[in-house]
């Protein structure tokens, strides 16, 4: 129960906003963009939440998803980065 709990935290869409805000500054310009394409396809997301936060969480698994088919390693990178920025 924990495990699932623990993972459903962070599947979120507020945590991948948190995730994302950590990263900004070590996105590129491609990632970035990646980012905004997939925040602007987002549409309005579940009735009960903020439109704008599941906005930002696509574009987050937008650009996740692209390096994972793409570029591993970068993606490697920026998990690592968000590990060592993680919020006490």
């Amino acid at each position: 129960m924990d495990l699932h709990l623990s993972v459903v935290s962070e599947v979120k869409a507020v945590a991948q906003v948190s995730a994302l805000k950590r990263l900004e500054n070590h996105l590129s310009k491609s990632e970035k963009d990646l980012v905004r394409r997939g925040r602007n396809k987002a549409g309005r997301g579940p009735r009960n939440g903020d439109p704008a936060v599941y906005g930002k969480a696509t574009g987050f698994e937008t650009m996740i998803g692209w390096l994972f088919l793409k570029d591993p390693a970068r993606l490697a990178q920026l998990l690592d980065q968000l590990e060592e920025s993680e919020p006490v």
